[in-house]
């Protein structure tokens, strides 16, 4: 299968829900100061600012399965546009506490649906050989608006808006919403929904859309594959012959978090003042980290159908191990401050390499389509439930002893790599079909 002008046009856009599911995540960076004093927030509340988007996250991760299996992945990403709309408006004009809370909730509902939507439509009519790239771009387009969200919070904090400057910060997510709920209407369904709801000439007509070369024999193969579904639609995730596949959606999720990456990201600039930089020299800081983010994500990207996801995994579990030994003893020492970002920027790159460019295709991967939304949802489920707990814990772990935080940061990479190492199947260059029969479920 080539790759056609129709195949790249749906995979950008609806990888952009990845955009804007990275500029929510990082913009909070250079807002809290703003917040602590607007609202007379102390460190708990603070914290629950954060974190509160988070727990939309998990609501939205669960929940996003049941809508994309009934109206489509497509028309449900539409639903999250128009929440990451409604958020950023209603964060910008927020009249009070407990209304920026409520909208940040919102957003945190589109964060998590887009995260199991996005990834699960890209695998869906990616051909197998360049299924990792593809479902790659959504963690691209992740880090990019990560990227992007620090270098407006620069730009902005140039601008000198004063207190209100944290209105700007989270309102400016507006435009690229509003651009992203418009370009889903260009792009096709997936074909593997189509056929699970019985729409097999649409099917077919997407497969050709998109540049499938073989159309009839892939289409067959999807057909069978659903066919050997029937009178299981309805059954549960959480039983012996998926016990593979659930582990490890819970497990790289958990690790996913348990490096820290959004706990440091969400805390960036308080990490930065905390190390005796500037406001602005912390801004400035976050920029290169954001970039080293997306520099590393593109280079994993360029590699991961070819080295494999499981090589990238220990690779990055190694790097992040050293890494965050640095910045916790940093911490522990107060010497050696002035290593600390390069230490950060190390960090992230190889975070970015590893469980960044691979957790969303991994787990798209791994779950036979009667599943796949249930089991997408599971990963992204815990992926966000453990993001809310570590980032409402870190500000006030890191309150009492700075370096804490990192030392149990570093144990769970080293852990990770030993967990990767005895129990994760390589799962590049293979169909989504011939997954089920290599995880023997079939």
């Amino acid at each position: 299968m080539r790759l056609t002008g129709s195949l790249i046009r749906s995979t950008i856009v609806a990888a952009l829900g990845g955009l804007l599911f990275g500029f929510d995540t990082a913009v909070i960076a250079g807002t809290t100061a703003g917040l602590t004093h607007s609202f007379a927030l102390n460190p708990k509340t603070l914290g629950f600012t954060v974190s509160v988007a988070l727990i939309g996250t998990v609501v939205g991760s669960l929940v996003a399965g049941v809508p994309g299996d009934r109206f489509g992945r497509r028309d449900s990403l539409r639903g999250m546009a128009v929440l990451y709309l409604i958020s950023a408006i209603g964060c910008a004009f927020a009249w009070d506490w407990y209304s920026l809370i409520a909208f940040r909730f919102l957003g945190g509902l589109g964060i998590g649906g887009s995260s199991v939507l996005g990834p699960m439509y890209i695998a869906e009519i990616a051909p197998a050989k360049w299924r990792g790239r593809l479902v790659g771009l959504f963690q691209f387009n992740v880090v990019g608006g990560i990227l992007l969200a620090y270098l407006s919070n620069f730009l902005i904090g140039l601008a000198h808006f004063g207190e209100e400057e944290w209105r700007w910060m989270l309102g400016v997510s507006a435009i690229p919403a509003l651009l992203f709920f418009f370009m889903l209407f260009v792009i096709p369904r997936s074909p593997r929904w189509l056929a699970q709801k019985s729409r097999v000439d649409e099917a077919r007509g997407v497969l050709q859309q998109i540049g499938e070369e073989d159309v009839e024999g892939e289409l067959q193969n999807i057909v069978t594959s659903i066919d050997a579904d029937h009178g299981h639609q309805n059954e549960p995730l959480f039983q012996a012959k998926y016990r593979v596949p659930v582990f490890l959606a819970i497990s790289i999720g958990m690790f996913n978090q348990l490096s820290g990456i959004n706990a440091i990201l969400y805390y960036l600039n308080d990490i930065f003042a905390k190390a005796g930089f500037s406001k602005v020299s912390g801004d400035l800081q976050s920029v290169l980290i954001g970039l080293a983010n997306l520099l590393a994500t593109m280079l994993a990207m360029s590699i991961i159908d070819k080295v494999g996801r499981k090589t990238l995994l220990l690779i990055g579990s190694v790097g992040c191990t050293i890494c965050l030994a640095g910045v916790a003893a940093v911490f522990l020492s107060s010497s050696h401050e002035n290593l600390l970002v390069w230490l950060l920027v190390g960090f992230v790159a190889f975070f970015a390499f590893s469980q960044g460019a691979v957790i969303w295709v991994f787990i798209s991967e791994v779950f036979p389509n009667r599943v796949r939304a249930k089991g997408q949802s599971l990963g992204s489920f815990t992926h966000w439930i453990m993001n809310a707990a570590i980032s409402q814990m870190f500000p006030l772990i890191a309150a009492v002893n700075r370096g804490a935080p990192f030392v149990f940061f570093t144990a769970m990479m080293a852990l990770q790599f030993f967990v990767v190492w005895f129990s994760y199947p390589e799962t590049k260059g293979v169909t989504l079909e011939q997954m089920q029969k290599k995880l023997g479920i079939a």
